[in-house]
């Protein structure tokens, strides 16, 4: 059974307003006979005669008075449709699924989230966390729209974005007496603090340790930034993170950080879909991420 047709419903109530199909025709600025052709295409569809005609005048039978009452609802119904997607092409609204890791989260995230949230306060964006493997196939699924990620990740389906490269530190904790730059071999003689080892980034802090030629035996693997920040503190071991969970002046008040030699960073990216809708919240988010890592390379 074919649906109604909107037009028609809405050149039959354009008639039984006007009280004429000439009338009719002048406001949809169309000709009269399109107008009496849409009327009775309307009727065969329902099986029903909608319009008499007394007179010169045209009325509703009893099926077009109760056609008209449902047509006043479809109508309204209809036109909040139409509003409610014209919002989407000029407003930033709806809902964005954003995944990262933990430590972007906590550190990189929050200014950004909390700016776009005042400059689009009808856009709702939804964190979650995860490991790179994680965020991949949540985003290759559809579960998220977008993910920041520990590079490498790869995708036949993916559109890869380079955002940041973040420099790894050496954390020890206050007071420790370190030299200006430190080696693999210097590292391992103090109990070490790191990443559990299912992570790209605990496999990048690995894989500078084999290039030195270093065996390396941490005394603890977590898979929180901030667990391992406590035990540093603490004074239970030294640790290697990323430069953007101690950036803060308090933080290096808590902590002795020193640059590594030779140097360590892991690259943080964007992923998306390669056929994946960029509505204009997405739009937002993507943007806010790009100048935040601009801002942090200079």
């Amino acid at each position: 059974m074919s649906s109604l047709s909107l037009d028609q419903l809405a050149t039959f109530v354009e008639v039984i307003e006007l009280g004429s199909f000439s009338a009719a025709a002048d406001r949809l600025n169309i000709s009269q006979p399109a107008v009496s052709l849409q009327v009775r295409q309307l009727e065969k569809r329902l099986g029903v005669l909608l319009i008499e005609r007394i007179g010169r005048k045209a009325t509703p039978t009893a099926a077009g008075t109760e056609l008209l009452a449902h047509a006043g609802r479809i109508n309204r119904e209809v036109s909040g449709a139409l509003d409610a997607m014209a919002r989407y092409t000029t407003e930033t609204i709806g809902r964005v699924r954003l995944g990262t890791g933990a430590t972007a989260c906590i550190y990189l995230l929050p200014p950004l989230l909390r700016s776009l949230r005042q400059g689009f306060p009808s856009l709702d964006i939804t964190v979650s966390t995860g490991n790179t493997a994680d965020m991949v196939k949540a985003v290759e699924d559809n579960v998220l729209d977008i993910a920041l990620v520990t590079m490498p990740a790869s995708g036949r389906m993916l559109e890869i974005k380079s955002i940041l490269r973040d420099e790894f530190v050496a954390v020890a904790p206050a007071g420790v007496v370190m030299p200006p730059q430190l080696t693999a071999a210097e590292l391992v003689k103090n109990p070490l603090i790191l990443f559990e080892p299912s992570g790209n980034t605990r496999r990048i802090i690995d894989r500078w340790f084999e290039q030195s030629g270093v065996t390396l035996q941490p005394v603890m693997s977590l898979g929180s930034v901030e667990a391992i920040k406590e035990l540093v503190r603490a004074g239970l071991g030294w640790a290697i993170l990323p430069a953007m969970a101690v950036r803060e002046p308090e933080q290096r008040r808590a902590f002795t950080v020193r640059p590594l030699i030779p140097n360590l960073h892991r690259e943080l990216a964007l992923i998306i879909r390669q056929d994946k809708t960029v509505t204009r919240g997405l739009r937002a988010l993507i943007a806010a991420i790009t100048e935040s890592g601009t801002r942090r390379q200079i």
